[in-house]
């Protein structure tokens, strides 16, 4: 974004600002006060304290003015009723002043990777901005919006939810030219009572988008397919099992370095390689080919771009040290992708022995012992040795033993410490280990407890 004023950022939100102060700019904004910038709009929400405690300490931080609902001090503000929804009114309204074509994207897994895919492509083309790390809900996604340049060309944007109406609240202030959904899960199913309640959550995103936008979908799931004659926007598929997606993979070959394979569609046909494992990253890769190519990028701009693309974060980042394979995956887990992440292990040629590395999926509601125990049994074909932590992975030591696993080989623990002592001593050279879990199980700490003892 370039400079606001208070005044400008005011009649976009409806909110009012002292004359003596409406001339003042910002550039940015924040709601903590650790990371904040100088110059920036302090948005002082009400969670588990209350952001106009911090209003001071912003303003001594150098924050340009504070967004907030009731007056601390003579300082610049802007007052509004409700801070949050100011906020995202202040975005919608500089994602119309700078003009950008916005990607938006969704799904029960894989949606990090594919918006870095989309980015990392289309930014060969377009100046482009995507929203960070994990700015994908209705604090985060604004707040990226308003960091953005405003020569952004394209913006890509990260959509999260668990409930309904929350993905209708991001995409009214997006309001994407097109709308990508990687998949329809079974993560948030605790909150959203089925695959058919998370189907119309994720499909929230639609009412954003303008009637000349279009929805991307994954074709080879039912649930999306199904609807592809619905009234409303046009979409477009795309897939692998289903060739009559409208982007399609074909001859895949998965290497030691990643998945090679063609691509057909949309009047192109040519060859991809994507340096990251699993058949899962096939389906991220064609989201982001399908987005490119409805936006004229040419293959070998897309081919380019996607054969040194690299995943942030601890998503499925894979290294040697002290001589055994790591597939670090700690940022997120649901039965897909556990599933997917298990694939990868089970496929990962090696002299020595695979081992899991599993905590807890949360948000999973009734199905929890019947998805942890799914996903034990699968381990049993997959891995050689199985580690879990958390509560609900007593039920993945379960399904691995009744699928085949020897006792021994199949441990539970109570702590990160314990599991990463044990591992220690079970671990060897060659072994390639996979660590996965949900966030809230925080899996890279007996990753790093494993490694720092290593040393």
């Amino acid at each position: 974004m370039g400079k606001l004023t208070l005044r400008q950022a005011a009649e976009w939100c409806g909110g009012a600002v002292e004359e003596k102060y409406a001339d003042v700019e910002f550039l940015g904004a924040a709601n903590d006060t650790r990371v904040m910038q100088p110059g920036q709009l302090f948005i002082a929400l009400q969670g588990a304290r209350d952001g106009h405690d911090f209003i001071k300490k912003a303003m001594d931080r150098g924050a340009a003015a504070a967004l907030c609902s009731r007056k601390v001090g003579d300082y610049p503000a802007i007052y509004v009723d409700d801070p949050r929804i100011a906020l995202g009114r202040i975005a919608r309204e500089e994602l119309k002043r700078i003009g950008a074509k916005v990607v938006a994207v969704t799904g029960s897994v894989g949606k990090s990777t594919t918006k870095e895919m989309v980015a990392a492509v289309l930014e060969q083309a377009f100046v482009t901005s995507k929203t960070p790390a994990n700015h994908n809900n209705d604090i985060g996604m604004p707040m990226a919006v308003l960091a953005m340049p405003e020569n952004t060309e394209v913006a890509v944007l990260e959509m999260g939810m668990n409930h309904f109406g929350e993905m209708e609240y991001l995409t009214n202030i997006a309001r994407p030219d097109l709308a990508v959904i990687t998949n329809i899960g079974t993560m948030h199913i605790e909150h959203l009572g089925s695959r058919e309640g998370i189907l119309q959550a994720k499909l929230e995103i639609l009412r954003g988008v303008p009637e000349s936008g279009l929805g991307v979908f994954n074709g080879d799931e039912p649930l999306l397919w199904n609807i592809r004659n619905d009234g409303g926007h046009k979409k477009r598929y795309f897939g692998i099992e289903n060739a009559a997606c409208d982007v399609v993979a074909t001859d895949i070959q998965e290497l030691e370095d990643g998945m090679r394979f063609m691509v057909s569609g949309l009047g192109h046909h040519f060859e991809l390689f994507v340096p990251s494992a699993g058949r899962h990253s096939v389906y991220n890769a064609l989201a982001a080919v399908t987005v490119a190519l409805l936006l004229g990028m040419p293959p070998e701009k897309i081919q380019t771009q996607l054969e040194g693309f690299r995943n942030t974060g601890m998503r499925q980042r894979i290294y040697t040290q002290n001589g055994m394979t790591i597939i670090e995956d700690c940022y997120n887990a649901g039965p897909e992708s556990t599933q997917a992440a298990l694939e990868v292990l089970g496929n990962y040629h090696t002299t020595g022995r695979r081992i899991a590395v599993l905590g807890d999926m949360l948000e999973l509601g009734n199905r929890s012992s019947a998805e942890h125990y799914r996903i034990g049994r699968i381990a049993a074909t997959k891995a050689d040795m199985l580690f879990t932590y958390g509560h609900h992975s007593l039920r993945t030591v379960t399904g691995a033993i009744t699928g085949g696993m020897a006792p021994k080989n199949a441990e539970h623990f109570d702590t990160h410490e314990d599991l990463a002592h044990v591992l220690r001593t079970r671990a060897a050279e060659g072994d390639v280990l996979l660590f996965k879990g949900s966030r809230g199980m925080k899996m890279e700490q007996a990753l790093h407890l494993f490694l720092d003892e290593e040393k």
